[in-house]
Order: structure tokens, then C-alpha cells, then sequence
């Protein structure tokens, strides 16, 4: 936990503590929230999984990012975790969101 907390510049073990429970909120509410998207703009399984999941991953993608930001500011740490989707979105090449 020493080496994480150095990584991602944390102090307490509560900020690590709280940080784990965001990722694990937004995880769930993502793939919960893909379902009646997907349902809404009428993708279904019966499509085929070569439509389906990568649409699913698609609309997934965004609203992760969203809530991951919105579940960090909830629960005080919304600078961690728009410092951690800056970081990642410009790691896959999406940095130019960024720049002003």
C-alpha cells in the first residue's frame, strides 16, 4: 500500500480507502447505467456480440469518466481523480481534450 500511496501522491490511508470504494462505485453504476442506454437507443444481443459488446464498451467508456469525476467530487477528492482521467485520457492519445 506504501508504493500506491507514493504513485498516486495520497497521504492517508482513508483518502486510499475512499479512493478504492469511488473506483468501485463507478464501476458498478457505469455498467449498470450501459444497460438502459443501450435499450434506449435500441441494441440489443440479439443483434450479435460483435455489435453489441463493443457498443456497450463504447457507452460505457464516457459514462465513466463522468461519474468516476462526479463520485470523486462526492466523496472530496475530485483533484485526484480529474488528475487520474487527464492522465489516462492523454496515455490513449485523447490529451488534446485537455489542452487549452
Amino acid at each position: 500500500m506504501k508504493k500506491l500511496k507514493e504513485r498516486w501522491n495520497i497521504e492517508t490511508n482513508g483518502q486510499l480507502v475512499i479512493i478504492f470504494l469511488v473506483f468501485a462505485i463507478t464501476g458498478s453504476s457505469a455498467a449498470k447505467l450501459g444497460a438502459p442506454v443501450s435499450e434506449f437507443l435500441e441494441v440489443r444481443k440479439e443483434m450479435g456480440w460483435y455489435i453489441y459488446w463493443p457498443f456497450r464498451i463504447l457507452i460505457i467508456f464516457p459514462i465513466y469518466q463522468v461519474l468516476l469525476v462526479f463520485f470523486g467530487w462526492v466523496f472530496g477528492e475530485f483533484n485526484f481523480f480529474w488528475n487520474f482521467i487527464k492522465k489516462m485520457l492523454s496515455g490513449m492519445g485523447l490529451g488534446f481534450l485537455f489542452k487549452k
